[in-house]
Order: C-alpha cells, then structure tokens, then sequence
C-alpha cells in the first residue's frame, strides 16, 4: 500500500460517506462533494490567526485563509484530523480541551471555483480553537501569517473579498467576524 497517498471521504448529496478518493486526483475541474473542516484560531487577546495559503497549493495559491483546514481520513475523528493538520501544516500541539476546540458550523457547506477553474465541492464543518503559542508554519501549505482583530478582518473581507478564500469569507459572515449580508 503506498502510504504517501492521502484519502478523503466522498459524499453522497446527503452528506453521508459514499466511499474514498485519493486528494491528489479529486480536486480538479469536477470535484466531487467531500467532507473538509475548517479551523479558526484566536489568541487570549481575541485577535485571528489568518494564513495565506502557499503559492505550491492546488487551489487558491497565495490568498488569505482560515487559519488552517483540511480533510479528515477515512476513519478518522473530526477532532482527530483537526489535532493532526494543526500540527502538520502550523507546527501547533492542539489540545481538544485545553484549548477550546469547539464546533461552531457543523452543516457548513460550500462549492467554489478558483480562477484556473479548480473546483472546491465540501461539507466543511467549522472549527474554532484558542491558542497562545505561536505558529510555525509549514511552508508547503503557509506562506505567510497574521494576528488580526474582528474589525480589521471584516473591513478587510470587505473591501478586497477577492484576496481571501470563498470558504474564509462566507465562514467570517456566519460566526459574525466578517462582511454582513
């Protein structure tokens, strides 16, 4: 078994596991419905940790994010796979507990189409997590990285929405730290 290859889970339209793909291969123009999460990182100060997304990723190289996403193996917890990416792509030993890992959106869902015409297609359950330590970031997924306040995002998601990831700034709307509707 070639254990370099990372697998998601598919989904049927009603969001339950319809089998497993190899990540590579799935995201392209055709880009069946996943499951992903999302993570949003505040520190005691209650400012955000913003990431922006290396300039190697598939899709949406070089635009500000979430602090950090990704997908959970077949298998694998919610809570596991967000602890694992934590780790992986901002060098963070996330403790569930300790650090507030809280479910904020759990029907969250989105379909976006990046400019080479990449498709992302997820059931994206939203995270958010407190956390003082600080980022090392892995460079393959994170170019770059910010603390900022709720103001600053939401002025900043709304006067150049078009610098962020789809997924950031309909998140932002729903936990109420981003543009109104």
């Amino acid at each position: 078994m070639d254990t370099s290859r990372e697998l998601v889970v598919l989904l049927d339209e009603r969001g339950n596991a319809s089998g497993s793909a190899d990540k590579e291969r799935l995201h392209t123009t055709e880009t069946p419905l996943h499951l992903a999460f999302s993570c949003h990182v505040s520190n005691a100060a209650g400012e955000l940790l913003l990431t922006r997304r290396a300039l190697g990723k598939r899709s949406w190289p070089g635009v500000w994010t979430n602090s950090f996403c990704g997908h959970p193996a077949p298998g694998e917890s919610m809570v596991d796979a967000v602890v694992r990416h934590a780790q992986a792509e901002l060098g963070l030993r996330l403790d569930p507990a300790l650090h507030q890992l809280t479910l904020e959106l759990p029907d969250f869902r989105y379909r976006a189409v990046d400019p080479s015409g990449i498709v992302e297609n997820e059931l994206c359950p939203v995270y958010t997590a407190v956390i003082d330590d600080r980022p090392v970031p892995n460079p393959a997924e994170v170019m770059e990285l910010a603390w900022v306040t709720p103001t600053a995002l939401a002025a900043a998601l709304a006067a150049t929405p078009w610098a962020f990831s789809p997924w950031l700034v309909l998140q932002a709307r729903e936990l109420g730290t981003g543009v109104q509707s």
